[in-house]
C-alpha cells in the first residue's frame, strides 16, 4: 500500500498497541475495537507523527483505516500547495 498506510499501522500497533495482524485497509476502527475517545488519540498522534491537523469529528469508529489513509494524505496535499 502506501508509505501513509504503513506509518499508521506503525503508529496503531507501536503506540496503541493494536494488534498489526488485525489491521487491514478495509477493517473498521470499531473492528480493531477502538471507540471515539481512542480515535481522538488516534488523530492527535498522527498530527504529530505527520504534521497534519485533522479534526476531530472526521473520522468515526465505523471508518475504515483506508478511510484515515485519505484523510492523511488529504491534507498532506493541501498543505503541500
Amino acid at each position: 500500500m502506501s508509505t501513509t498506510y504503513d506509518r499508521l499501522v506503525d503508529l496503531m500497533a507501536d503506540h496503541f498497541a493494536v494488534d498489526r495482524a488485525a489491521i487491514r485497509p478495509d477493517v473498521t476502527f470499531e473492528e480493531l475495537e477502538m471507540d471515539s475517545l481512542f480515535l481522538v488519540e488516534l488523530l492527535l498522534a498522527i498530527q504529530s507523527e505527520f504534521g497534519v491537523r485533522i479534526s476531530e469529528d472526521a473520522a468515526v469508529p465505523t471508518d475504515t483505516v483506508a478511510h484515515a489513509v485519505e484523510l492523511v494524505d488529504g491534507e498532506i496535499a493541501a498543505t503541500a500547495s
